[in-house]
């Protein structure tokens, strides 16, 4: 599950990085990123890569309502390919969405932790995505595609963003819908993450700020680790 996330860089910044077109007016930073908010994804169309604002939880075509998309936020790499939600988007509208990092969340003796997962060194992540228009206005709306977690990871939660390196973006965006663009990360990809407590004001979907993702004390999580904590709804 990817039920939280934070993304913070600038729309120009976003489109240097990726060689896109901004399409966006006013990105602003989020640091609490829930479903149905605004967010920023990098597609194909007219044959080029364009930065544009979606809409959290892809919409189907056949949604008659669009409180559908609350439950449509991921897509599980799994069964991406075969889902009616999902599969006409994994084989023509694959996304990238840009985050600094992502959020879960481990029940401990204390409660429940939450932790910020990022790149230690400070560049962006990216999730692969999904993306589609609904309805008379054409709605843009995304998902972020899921897979196992590896390594450390696992001992957070047992799902965990599909990340894309540099070197898949093509293949993501434009590439044949095959297996192969599902390969979950590699130890390597995701060695430079860092597993960071951060504080319980992020639980609340209200608050918002930079402070959200400053590191606190927490127990390690191999002393503390229970349960994984579904908080994607609060």
């Amino acid at each position: 599950m990817c039920g939280r996330y934070a993304t913070s860089k600038s729309s120009l910044d976003l489109a240097a990085l990726f060689g896109a077109t901004d399409d966006v007016e006013g990105l602003e930073p989020d640091y609490n990123v829930a479903p149905t908010d605004p967010v920023p994804v990098v597609r194909i169309t007219s044959a080029s890569r364009h930065l544009n604002v979606a809409r959290w939880g892809l919409l189907p075509h056949w949604a008659k309502d669009p409180r559908v998309g609350a439950r449509m936020i991921n897509a599980r790499a799994e069964t991406v390919a075969t889902s009616s939600a999902f599969a006409s988007a994994f084989e023509r509208r694959r996304c990238l969405v840009p985050a600094d990092g992502w959020y879960e969340w481990v029940r401990t003796k204390n409660g429940k932790q939450p932790y910020f997962m990022t790149p230690a060194d400070g560049q962006i992540a990216v999730f692969a995505g999904l993306w589609a228009n609904w309805g008379p206005e054409k709605l843009l709306t995304c998902s972020i595609v899921t897979t196992a977690a590896v390594d450390d990871l696992a001992l957070i939660h047992d799902r965990m963003p599909l990340l894309l390196p540099p070197s898949r973006w093509d293949a993501w965006l434009e590439g044949p819908p095959d297996a192969s663009l599902l390969a979950p990360p590699t130890s390597s990809e995701v060695a430079g993450l860092e597993l960071r407590p951060v504080g319980s004001a992020v639980g609340d979907v209200h608050n918002d700020g930079p402070e959200l993702i400053r590191r606190v004390a927490a127990p390690s999580l191999t002393e503390s680790g229970e349960n994984p904590v579904d908080l994607t709804l609060f």
